[in-house]
């Protein structure tokens, strides 16, 4: 089975675009994506089988969500709910995570992707530091941005 990590933000981007696409160039966090972006990220995770997510990462979209204002808001977190019932959740004890060496530099949330690309998983990132961590360590990895550029997005 082919699992695809997303971060944070690529995640946020899933949900405002799955809610309604014109909602992508709405929302404050999301400034630096098109509808375009949506759409490449659904197409390179129709390679995949499975979506998973930490805990962790769900919590750090979660407060990205909150960036928007009502009714809109409530949709987004609508349409997060229903999104997370069909993902994979894997749990990372924060202490795992927390002692890894990328720790210090990428927080808990990035950390917990890293460990997850153990199991195997391919992580799909729009952050260069995590993307240069993961390939660092000889992990699968996609920074979202070369495929942006490939596509002529950026």
């Amino acid at each position: 089975m082919r699992l695809a990590l997303l971060d944070a933000h690529l995640l946020l981007l899933l949900v405002v675009g799955a809610t309604a696409r014109d909602y992508i160039t709405r929302h404050r966090r999301l400034s630096s994506y098109t509808q375009d972006d949506f759409d490449l990220l659904l197409e390179t995770l129709r390679e995949f089988d499975q979506l998973a997510v930490t805990p962790n990462v769900l919590t750090e979209t979660s407060n990205l969500l909150g960036y928007s204002r009502e009714p809109i808001r409530s949709e987004l977190f609508a349409t997060f709910r229903n999104l997370i019932a069909q993902w994979d959740e894997t749990l990372v004890s924060s202490p795992k995570a927390a002692d890894r060496p990328e720790f210090i530099r990428l927080g808990l949330a990035d950390a917990s992707l890293l460990e997850c690309c153990e199991v195997p998983a391919t992580l799909l990132t729009s952050d260069l530091q995590l993307y240069l961590a993961a390939s660092a360590k000889e992990y699968a990895a996609t920074n979202f941005n070369h495929l942006r550029e490939r596509r002529g997005l950026l």
